[in-house]
């Protein structure tokens, strides 16, 4: 009788074990099955010369990208495969394809009740909200120069152009060791994985931070004679000011002012205005996730904190979140979450449609619009309204040290606030110099493409 009890006990543990693996298998179907059935060399789905048609990549006109049927074909123009490669990868698998990683399953019309059996009848296509022409006209701008390019819509969230460099062509992959200077971090996406050195950029976080903190900051007069003692060291500046408002600090870009604001702020004030702005944050969308900015001051001197405001110190910012950030100024201090991905289809089924949604109060409406008025009279007073074809826009430049004997970065960071063209963007040149004359070129270009594209 023990006996039979016993084995009765060891045939339940079995059925537990096996009810539980089975449990766990259903689980992990529910949970990534679509993950297995879009994996690149999934067994399953891709055989050969019968793997089935994964469909078609295009531009936010229907400009094609990539070509998915039986393979790989990219896109005619070259420049325009060299814009794309740091989102749709190249034909050796160097860089990876982010955005097919994260939306195969829907390109082939799977779904978990009937699997992928249809696929090859129908025909997937992504379409994104990039414009191939301002794709082409982005990386033409930049030059061959190291760097990015990205310009969204901050009241729905469409990323118009997304550009870094260096590239390369995907259909002719470089030996990219035998060039190390020509294709140093090629295989970077700058504008989501890359951090700099702000510059002078983060004098718009230091200015939120005052708008919000102290009471007739607007009405203020700093006296700039080109240097100024700020703890135990001094902080020089980048000319001699004289007296000038807070609105002319921030468009001559006055060192002595904000270093003294940021020292008026303190540490503390200041490392809870560049959280809620979001600076040390990662946004994530479509597959990719931005690398986190930082700020640390918590054992920073009077001195080094000041600058820190200033935009040095170990100041660090990744361009597509100061992208969103320039987009909530322009915005009344919130804008929406950036997205590539437009929608899927697979034949007359849509699988996939983007919604807008909007980031969390960054900075409060009257924060916000304050500082997008003195961005404007940045653009208006310093860097030339001509550069933004005759849109109302605001703008800051950064010119970011890196050391001694290398050229410093370029980076500029602004908005247009038009209801057509609602547009925010942000330009990286390594090593170009100043900010303003560096990257107001590739802007105007940039932001005369966007508008054809818009139109």
């Amino acid at each position: 009788m023990n006996k039979i009890a016993k084995r009765a006990w060891f045939t339940m543990v079995l059925a537990g074990v096996l009810v539980i693996g089975m449990l766990g298998v259903i689980a992990r179907y529910f949970t990534q099955a679509d993950e297995w059935v879009s994996f690149l060399s999934s067994p399953y789905i891709y055989r050969g010369e019968n793997s089935p048609d994964r469909g078609t990549v295009v531009d936010r006109d229907g400009t094609l990208l990539l070509d998915l049927t039986h393979g790989r074909q990219y896109a005619e123009s070259e420049t325009l495969r060299k814009a794309m490669l740091h989102l749709l990868g190249d034909s050796q698998g160097y860089i990876a394809p982010y955005l097919l990683d994260e939306y195969g399953d829907e390109m082939l019309g799977f779904d978990r009740v009937n699997g992928a059996y249809h696929a090859g009848q129908d025909s997937g296509t992504l379409k994104m909200t990039l414009s191939a022409d301002v794709q082409r006209a982005a990386l033409n701008a930049l030059g061959g120069q190291k760097g990015t390019v990205g310009v969204y819509n901050y009241k729905t969230g469409e990323i118009l152009c997304m550009v870094s460099g260096p590239t390369y062509d995907p259909l002719d992959v470089p030996d990219v060791a035998a060039d190390p200077d020509r294709y140093d971090g090629v295989y970077v996406n700058r504008f989501m994985h890359a951090v700099y050195a702000p510059g002078s950029t983060f004098k718009l976080v230091t200015a939120a931070a005052a708008l919000s903190e102290i009471d007739g900051i607007t009405s203020r007069t700093f006296h700039c004679e080109g240097s100024a003692q700020v703890g135990s060291e001094t902080v020089i500046c980048n000319g001699v000011h004289g007296d000038v408002t807070f609105a002319q600090a921030l468009a001559k870009s006055c060192n002595v002012a904000f270093a003294e604001l940021a020292a008026e702020l303190g540490p503390e004030t200041l490392t809870r205005y560049v959280e809620k702005i979001g600076i040390t944050d990662s946004l994530s969308f479509d597959g990719l996730e931005t690398k986190r900015g930082h700020f640390d001051v918590s054992d920073a001197t009077t001195y080094e904190a000041a600058w820190a405001g200033v935009g040095q110190y170990t100041d660090q910012i990744n361009p597509c979140q100061f992208m969103v950030f320039m987009g909530a100024i322009a915005n009344g201090g919130t804008a929406a979450m950036p997205y590539l991905v437009e929608e899927v289809t697979f034949g007359d089924s849509e699988k996939y449609s983007a919604k807008t949604q909007m980031t969390d109060r960054l900075l409060s409406r009257d924060a916000a619009d304050a500082l997008a008025e003195m961005m404007h009279y940045a653009v208006v007073n310093t860097y030339g309204e001509w550069y933004f074809s005759g849109l109302y826009a605001g703008a800051k430049s950064g010119t970011a040290e890196r050391g001694e004997g290398l050229a410093a970065n370029a980076l500029f960071a602004g908005f247009v606030q038009d209801p057509d063209y609602p547009l925010a963007f942000v330009v990286v040149v390594e090593g170009g110099g100043a900010g303003s004359s560096a990257c107001t070129p590739i802007v105007q270009q940039v932001l005369n493409a966007c508008i054809v594209a818009m139109d």
